[in-house]
């Protein structure tokens, strides 16, 4: 039941920010859709970082904050004890669609440079969709790299964090 969940999760997601991106991205000048690309990029970061922090949380300062009646520590030990579905959610479903999806935006800021600099020679192409494709692969592999290290050092304050911000989330509706 969890796979499905999770493929129809993905689904929804990189179909919304597909079409949010494919909508929005041919309107924007190459500075506004260079800005949604780090947005893009810097959110599957922080998803990947909490997805490494709950598994690498434990659960038990999150008991002893239960028992000291602070609300959100009981969220904190749910995520903790599903720590296999939240990082699968945060780290592949959410890190992965962002990674897709800024290929794609990649790929719109590429035909953005095109059309703006319509004498470049199909050898200048290659090397700005390169150049393009490794900024996007470095920035996401080195900014993964720094939060899984930054995850696992404050694994349990950054899972307090989220279940703080769930609880606030739950409250609002």
């Amino acid at each position: 039941m969890w796979i499905i969940k999770i493929v129809f999760w993905t689904i929804i997601l990189s179909g919304s920010i597909s079409f949010f991106a494919n909508m929005i991205l041919p309107n924007v000048n190459l500075i506004l859709a260079s800005i949604i690309l780090i947005c893009v990029i810097s959110l599957g970061v922080f998803f990947d970082i909490i997805g490494v922090a709950v598994t690498a949380a434990s659960e038990v300062p999150f008991h002893a904050m239960a028992s000291k009646k602070i609300s959100s520590a009981k969220i904190a030990v749910n995520l903790v004890r599903n720590a296999d579905k939240v990082s699968n959610f945060c780290s592949d479903v959410v890190g992965d669609v962002c990674g897709v999806v800024s290929g794609s935006i990649g790929a719109l800021i590429l035909s953005q440079i095109i059309l703006n600099m319509p004498n470049l020679n199909n050898m200048h192409v290659l090397l700005i969709g390169s150049l393009i494709g490794a900024v996007i692969a470095a920035a996401t592999v080195g900014g993964k790299a720094a939060g899984k290290s930054f995850a696992i050092k404050k694994s349990n304050d950054i899972v307090f964090i989220v279940s703080k911000t769930i609880q606030v989330i739950k409250k609002e509706r």
